[in-house]
């Protein structure tokens, strides 16, 4: 049976250029075996070559001209060659599912067999850690049969998007809610721009406490700092306890108040250390696969802590080869196609440059390192304090770029922050006074860090 779904596969791609070119990019040699394996490796590269398919004499004249086949496997194909270019009609919808289904169960097939050599130790390269990825490579083998949005076709579907509701994480303050129309949406990359001790790694915290209080589960990746710092922050956050209370709590005290935590919700929180730019995507999605299969995790959002201080997959930075703006626009677009892929928002941020750290109304242009990294995300904003903001307890919010609402409404605003708890809350609506209805000034003009910006305009 095996062995004549092969042949009726081979056929129809010799003889139906419709199925051929569905099917041909999802179907691999070692499918195949024995005579249909060299086969199908002369119908590739003939394919490839004359984007047709072969009359049955140019086939038999690329075959006699081929080395790959031995004696037998070459008598064996001149033999069945006449029956493989027979053209049969089937039923197009039963050929398409029956060769997806042999795609996978060779997939997985070939993939336990290639996962016992690596166990006995007799693969050439592969180590254990590669399992995982080999195993979920092989059961995502899939058709996409998708060629696109037809514009005036499809009208329909188009409609019903228009007014579907997006799956969204929303926040727990209200600006935010309302810049972003309901929260984050999945396959999204969201940046918090911030000069150093701004409260950069406060702010995710916060939000990756809110996502598990809503019942979400929440994946945080840390470059900078220990595991363990990441959660005393979230601890502090949870419990409304001061941060330096925290080692003054009773075990049984502290025990419980996480009990209660865990009880109010159906979420989990992951809290993973990294060195500092020595993980990249490819550690991340590693650890996506092998969080799935060893504790049945998988994350509805993830935090990483900061974009930065991350590596490029595609890309070494060694010896002054590569710019900065080259390398860091890698990263950034290396983890949308994680969310994308993964089909989650991602969440992270970057440091202001020196100039920008004194600057009391931000832009694009004060992210450090590269611009390259605003062109990417999907949302950007940037998070400043000052003295005066301080003693207020309160932070500015000011949007960059917004791919989710018009950026230009709630341009600046201001959230309030008790950094004792590492919590942000919404200050009263009295308190959103950032500018000044008839000219847009920004207050910050009125105070001493304001001074030296006296006269300038800002948009």
């Amino acid at each position: 049976m095996k062995i004549d779904l092969e042949q009726t596969i081979l056929r129809n791609m010799l003889t139906d250029e419709k199925y051929m070119r569905k099917v041909i990019p999802f179907i691999r040699p070692d499918f195949f075996e024995g005579v249909y394996r060299s086969l199908f490796g002369e119908v590739i590269k003939f394919v490839q070559k004359y984007n047709k398919l072969p009359s049955l004499d140019a086939f038999k004249i690329e075959i006699d001209q081929s080395n790959k086949f031995t004696e037998q496997t070459y008598t064996h194909a001149l033999d069945i060659l006449p029956a493989i270019f027979e053209k049969k009609e089937e039923n197009e919808e039963w050929l398409l599912d029956t060769t997806e289904k042999w795609c996978q169960d060779r997939a997985v097939y070939l993939a336990i067999m290639e996962s016992i050599q690596i166990i006995d130790g007799k693969h050439e390269s592969a180590t254990k850690d590669a399992l995982p990825d080999i195993l979920q490579n092989a059961l995502a083998v899939c058709f996409d049969t998708n060629v696109g949005h037809d514009y005036l076709e499809n009208v329909d579907e188009r409609y019903a998007f228009y007014h579907e509701q997006e799956e969204r994480i929303p926040f727990d303050l209200e600006y935010l809610n309302t810049i972003t129309k309901g929260g984050l949406p999945n396959k999204t990359l969201n940046i918090a721009l911030a000069g150093t001790g701004v409260g950069k790694s406060l702010f995710m915290c916060h939000v990756a406490a809110n996502a598990l209080s809503q019942g979400r589960n929440v994946l945080y990746i840390t470059l900078e700092m220990a595991e363990e710092r990441i959660a005393e922050r979230i601890d502090a956050n949870l419990m409304n306890v001061p941060i330096d209370q925290l080692d003054h709590m009773s075990e049984k005290m502290f025990k419980d108040r996480v009990g209660k935590i865990a009880s109010s919700t159906q979420g989990k929180l992951i809290i993973k250390e990294y060195p500092t730019g020595a993980a990249h995507t490819g550690h991340f999605r590693a650890l996506l696969n092998e969080l799935k299969l060893k504790r049945k995790f998988v994350p509805e959002i993830i935090f990483i802590d900061y974009l930065n201080i991350c590596a490029s997959a595609r890309m070494k930075s060694m010896g002054g080869a590569i710019n900065s703006y080259t390398y860091i626009k890698s990263i950034a677009e290396e983890m949308r196609g994680l969310a994308v892929e993964f089909n989650l928002p991602i969440f992270s941020a970057t440091q202001t440059t020196r100039s920008g750290y004194g600057n009391s109304d931000p832009g694009l242009e004060d992210t450090s390192e590269s611009f390259g990294l605003p062109a990417t995300a999907d949302l950007m904003f940037a998070l400043v304090s000052n003295e005066e903001m301080d003693k207020l307890g309160q932070i500015m919010v000011k949007q960059l770029k917004n791919r989710y609402n018009d950026p230009s409404a709630n341009k600046r605003f201001v959230v309030g922050v008790d950094r004792s708890k590492m919590r942000l809350f919404d200050v009263k609506q009295e308190e959103q006074t950032l500018t000044k209805e008839e000219d847009d000034i920004p207050v910050f003009e009125k105070t001493r860090a304001g001074e030296k910006l006296k006269g300038i305009r800002f948009n």
